[in-house]
């Protein structure tokens, strides 16, 4: 899922310097517009830098996540969206730069340690058991026992619990006895999601959480972001090609290219024209360079 790949990322060589590319989309940014403090953010990076090699994939980065808010990360492949999302779970570390959980300084080793920190990741192939109930999925190594961790399973305890979340927060999954694998794929993210937020989670990183799904599906999975925003205060990144979903799903924006933001907009500020016009002003301004450098 890394977007550090040599011919969809930005040039190789050089500093993590903090400037943006030319082209339109250099416009839209103020710097340090990103790197607002408060009380209300439940995350903030300040100049995050990765490399892969000589390969610069992220040049700068600050970026906040309200309680309660969706932020949509949009660009292209090998923009730095994917690498983002791994150094905030704790899969990648940073370079440089600094990540604030409640506006506290902390230090991701491990995806053990985001947790820690409250922050979950749904990817694309959702990590679920597709030959395990729903029930069972939830509850996946955190299961209910007597006497202890070797004691007897409590199925019915577990049953019970998972069914009332699920009302709670309105997945309506046919039965939590279901084999997650007759399920549909919207019903399956559902049940992802679910089991991330059942661990506590404040932070929600979803990368293509509507990827393949059909209207009735898609539908069923915003409507669960959205409650779970709006009425648990789970905050999320979520990372989408399709501006549709985006501006569904979302209340803010930031454009990622060739590793900086360029854009940082309410979704009610912006338009899905000025995000494809900013793409493909950026896309016309690499051609050009491309050519230019093949004439030399």
């Amino acid at each position: 899922m890394t977007d550090a790949r040599p011919g969809d990322g930005p040039e190789t060589g050089g500093s993590a310097e903090r400037d943006v590319p030319a082209g339109a989309a250099a416009l839209q940014v103020d710097e340090g517009r990103h790197a607002v403090t408060g009380p209300d953010n439940i995350i903030r990076t300040e100049g995050i830098t990765k490399r892969f090699g000589a390969l610069i994939v992220l040049r700068g980065i600050d970026i906040h996540l309200g309680r309660g808010e969706v932020l949509g990360l949009v660009g292209d492949n090998g923009s730095g969206k994917s690498t983002l999302v791994k150094i905030l779970c704790g899969f990648h570390r940073q370079d440089s730069g600094r990540i604030f959980v409640e506006e506290k300084a902390v230090d991701f080793h491990s995806v053990k340690d985001a947790r820690a920190c409250g922050i979950e990741t749904v990817y694309q192939d959702l990590a679920l058991v597709p030959a395990l109930t729903v029930y069972q999925n939830l509850f996946l190594n955190r299961e209910l026992t007597r006497f202890g961790r070797i004691g007897w399973l409590r199925n019915g305890e577990m049953r019970k619990r998972a069914r009332e979340y699920l009302s709670d927060i309105k997945v309506d999954i046919p039965s939590v006895d279901a084999l997650v694998e007759t399920l549909s794929g919207g019903q399956r993210q559902a049940v992802a999601l679910a089991r991330a937020t059942r661990q506590e989670a404040a932070v929600l990183l979803l990368d293509e959480p509507l990827a393949a799904m059909g209207a009735k599906e898609s539908a069923l999975v915003i409507d669960l972001v959205k409650d779970l925003s709006h009425n648990h205060g789970v905050s999320m990144i979520v990372i989408d090609h399709n501006y549709t979903h985006l501006f569904e799903l979302c209340d803010r924006l930031n454009l990622l290219q060739e590793g900086r933001i360029t854009l940082d907009q309410r979704v009610q500020d912006t338009s899905i024209e000025e995000l494809t016009e900013l793409m493909v002003a950026e896309y016309r301004r690499r051609v050009t360079a491309g050519e230019k450098e093949l004439e030399r």
